[in-house]
């Protein structure tokens, strides 16, 4: 074996003892990172609201630190320590995982991207290919997002390069929801509207002193009303937008409007 890595030229003769150092090295960095990721979670979920998105975002932070101490480590086992021994070495595993790992490269390199340009971070909610969900982790190779129906996708980076990623919450807690109603064409426009707007800064689920804005469309079979405000936390999104629902049918049936009633066809 001695004499296969002599052909290498850089790598140095192993024996036993460096290879369960390397070994070591691994299952080091392994459990390190099982630690920490424990941590910061438990960190960020004890810690203040306005704090547990900074928090959070430390996580693919410390992973990415952890994985480039670890090869620190590992490469003087392997090969001698000198400058031209490193660089050779680098570009012959360049190479290799080019031809060999394209894709998977591509993934660790937009992985990287992400992380420099902060595309998402932990507790984002993001939509990729129709998935829409929280941010958990962002390996690697993938992100991990979970649904609002409590389903874990996983999003290999690589969908970076050819695929629209949209950031509901781009870093911060709150996030603009969306609440479509749909009206009977004759009522009062101006009531209907003003009707909404009073609903959605009455929710307890609202940023406070945020906006809120009522948009009008008019339809051939009615008229559709978005009301658009800020939840105080994304994770209650969805929960805002069933208490503007409900409390939204209730005042504008109170007030004697009637509701849209059109058959998917004529929706289209």
């Amino acid at each position: 074996m001695n004499e296969n890595l002599d052909a290498w030229g850089v790598l140095r003769k192993l024996s036993w003892d460096d290879v369960l150092l390397v070994m070591g090295i691994l299952v080091s960095a392994w459990l390190a990172a099982v630690v920490i990721r424990w941590v910061i979670r438990h960190l960020a979920e004890k810690a203040p609201a306005r704090l547990r998105l900074f928090i959070l975002r430390l996580l693919p932070i410390s992973r990415l630190l952890i994985g480039i101490a670890a090869v620190v480590a590992i490469v003087p086992v392997l090969i001698e320590p000198k400058f031209q021994n490193v660089i050779a070495l680098v570009a012959s595993v360049g190479v290799a995982l080019a031809f060999a790992f394209k894709d998977y490269a591509s993934c660790l390199v937009a992985g990287l991207i992400t992380i420099l340009e902060n595309t998402y971070q932990p507790g984002d909610w993001i939509e990729v290919d129709g998935a829409y969900g929280e941010v958990k982790s962002i390996g690697l190779r993938a992100v991990r997002i979970v649904t609002a129906d409590d389903t874990e996708v996983s999003i290999p980076h690589l969908r970076l390069w050819s695929a629209s990623i949209f950031n509901s919450s781009g870093g911060n807690r709150s996030l603009l929801c969306v609440t479509d109603f749909y009206l009977h064409p004759e009522h009062d426009a101006f009531a209907a509207r003003a009707c909404l707007a009073e609903i959605a800064q009455g929710s307890n689920y609202r940023k406070p002193e945020s906006p809120v804005t009522v948009i009008v469309l008019e339809k051939p079979w009615g008229t559709h009303y978005r009301l658009k405000a800020y939840v105080k936390e994304s994770r209650d999104q969805f929960l805002f937008m069933t208490d503007l629902t409900v409390r939204g049918k209730e005042a504008l049936r109170s007030k004697g409007v009637r509701f849209a009633q059109a058959t998917y066809a004529e929706t289209k």
